[in-house]
């Protein structure tokens, strides 16, 4: 075996690697690997982080189930402390199903700068989380492709009513039917949350039988999401809601399926979870395809 194959391997989980493998990208994500190291905030990124005003995060509630939530902010609310340390000066709502999320435990994060179409996803063990303070001890931390990205702007609501239930009404499926973007959690035992960005036209996620379904497009090659998929099929989706004034949660498990158009993600809801979260949009523009990893 080679370096840069040792190297590729010692980064990556099975699960990565079989979806790398079966995707015929193995060599291509071998080559990235280096950028998974070394597990620290550069100064380029304290920058982007210092001006962005939303963050998803991807954890448990206090059952264990995995949500995806949003989190927003005035520019500065993400504060690098140190290489190593990220502090997320927020509180998440009450009726968000990651409300009083529990320290000790592993969180997945994407920051996403909707405007400019860059993101960073910042991953590692969630140290506190108290008094509209999240602290995050870095372990991964890497900046993805930009073309995928729809151009928003997010402004922050004071929030509302909260809906919840086991699967999806009729106000839900048209959110999910007419969404061009949306986050994407998942799971693995040992390496921890993973928070993805999702893009493409609207319509682009379809709805059957009261299942989710979505085409998997070309990414950056990592298969850190579907990867984590082949190993945990937990999976925990959230619909930003841009110009609904809503947002839509779902908790549930997804599999990854190849055929000859391609691979498609197919994911069953559990539980369901609609509150007011934003005010408008700027619309959506830039690409139509959607970056996958």
């Amino acid at each position: 075996m080679s370096t840069t194959s040792q190297r590729a391997d010692a980064g990556f989980h099975a699960g990565e690697i079989a979806l790398q493998r079966q995707a015929g990208v193995r060599h291509e994500a071998a080559r990235l690997a280096p950028m998974l190291e070394p597990a620290e905030l550069s100064a380029g990124v304290a920058r982007f982080l210092a001006g962005q005003t939303f963050m998803a995060v991807t954890g448990r509630d206090a059952t264990g189930r995995l949500w995806t939530s949003a989190l927003t902010g005035p520019p500065g609310f993400l504060d690098v402390r140190s290489g190593t340390e990220l502090a997320v000066h927020t509180r998440i709502r009450p009726g968000d199903p990651l409300h009083g999320i529990s320290a000790g435990q592993k969180v997945g994060t994407t920051a996403v700068d909707f405007a400019r179409r860059r993101r960073v996803r910042i991953n590692g063990e969630l140290t506190a989380a108290a008094g509209g303070l999240l602290l995050i001890d870095v372990e991964q931390a890497f900046g993805n492709c930009p073309q995928h990205i729809h151009q928003q702007q997010v402004t922050p609501d004071a929030g509302g009513d909260v809906r919840r239930g086991t699967a999806l009404e009729a106000a839900d499926i048209a959110v999910v039917r007419a969404a061009d973007t949306f986050l994407l959690g998942t799971m693995h035992p040992e390496r921890g949350a993973d928070a993805s960005h999702r893009g493409g036209p609207a319509g682009f996620v379809g709805v059957e039988d009261g299942d989710l379904w979505w085409p998997d497009f070309p990414g950056n090659n990592l298969f850190n999401s579907l990867g984590n998929l082949a190993v945990s099929d937990e999976a925990a989706l959230l619909f930003p809601g841009f110009g609904t004034g809503s947002t839509l949660q779902l908790s549930g498990t997804a599999r990854v399926e190849f055929g000859d158009a391609g691979r498609v993600v197919r994911f069953h809801p559990e539980q369901t979870v609609t509150q007011s979260l934003y005010q408008g949009a700027a619309g959506s523009h830039g690409s139509a395809d959607g970056g996958r990893t």
